[in-house]
């Protein structure tokens, strides 16, 4: 059963903030990783983060244990 994806949450619009601004952005996973890049797209799954060397990752959403802005 596919899910529609709301854009209407809170968490979903300051994802799609981060991808706007192309802010960077530090992404702490359950295992205790560490990811840090920008925020280049998200569906209601995953996230899709590119590091500084313009590699790109795709994150389980159910694998974050937060995500937080970095100050430029």
């Amino acid at each position: 059963m596919i899910t529609e994806f709301d854009t209407s949450l809170p968490s979903t619009r300051q994802l799609q903030n981060l991808i706007k601004q192309a802010a960077p952005t530090e992404i702490k996973l359950l295992t205790g990783d560490i990811l840090t890049g920008r925020v280049m797209w998200q569906d209601q799954y995953s996230v899709c983060l590119v590091d500084n060397n313009s590699q790109q990752v795709m994150i389980w959403k159910q694998a974050i244990a937060y995500l937080k802005p970095l100050s430029n």
